[in-house]
């Protein structure tokens, strides 16, 4: 399931997944303009980090292909950044997506740019989603090893929080990432998910993913997860985080 990409016959089209409209509807928004995509970063239809990134890093190639014919390219690319600066002015990976897009355009020759920003876009979302998946697998290990101390058919209990899946990124996710490795290799594993008051991001966004993805979880409402804890009932836990101390 990818949160984000080129359309494939219009290279002026980028398609993303309305993430308001989940979980009863799956709808697919397209983005034409600049403005398209700091609406969809600014009005929360993407969400997460990475794909905060590479929305900006697709919003600028957007903006480049409808540059005013009149329009000084230099004076024309520094608005589209700050259009989009200003969408999550604390967002990291959009800052570094623009900066690493920026970088590119301003490289090459002008019947260049274009083809710059695109590729530019193209590799940041294929170094996220490889990022995410090099966090599964260096987070395998941790299921793996519980796993060993179970009974064959018995799952290793993960609590997690908020949306840190594959609907924050490209693929894969950040804390999910070791969850869908270890489904995937066949690892028995169940997700407790926190509702994640106010917004529901657990109930209405990580349950989903999960059910896409097949992997056995429940949902529960915040104030759980302790009791379950005392209980012995979790064996993990994974959360994304901006920052920890």
């Amino acid at each position: 399931m990818r949160t984000i990409w080129l359309d494939k016959t219009d290279p002026t089209i980028v398609w993303i997944i309305d993430q308001r409209q989940l979980p009863h509807k799956l709808v697919h928004k397209a983005l034409r303009t600049l403005i398209d995509a700091a609406t969809a970063i600014r009005e929360m239809q993407v969400r997460g980090a990475p794909l905060i990134g590479a929305t900006a890093a697709w919003g600028l190639y957007l903006g480049l292909c409808g540059q005013p014919a009149d329009q000084n390219f230099k004076s024309w690319l520094d608005y589209c950044t700050g259009v989009l600066q200003q969408t999550r002015p604390t967002a990291v990976d959009l800052f570094n997506a623009l900066r690493q897009s920026r970088e590119r355009i301003l490289a090459v020759a002008p019947d260049q740019r274009i083809a710059a920003a695109r590729t530019a876009a193209e590799d940041f979302a294929r170094d996220s989603a490889a990022q995410c998946r090099a966090i599964g697998e260096h987070g395998l290990p941790l299921i793996e090893a519980i796993a060993l101390q179970k009974a064959a058919d018995e799952p290793v209990h993960i609590l997690t929080h908020c949306n840190a899946g594959r609907l924050a990124c490209i693929d894969y996710g950040t804390a999910t990432a070791p969850i869908y490795l270890a489904h995937e290799r066949g690892i028995p594993v169940h997700v407790w998910v926190d509702e994640t008051r106010p917004c529901n991001q657990g109930a209405r966004l990580t349950a989903y993913e999960l059910a896409q993805a097949g992997v056995p979880h429940t949902v529960i409402v915040d104030n759980l997860g302790g009791h379950l804890m005392q209980h012995a009932m979790v064996d993990l836990v994974f959360v994304g985080t901006d920052r920890t101390t």
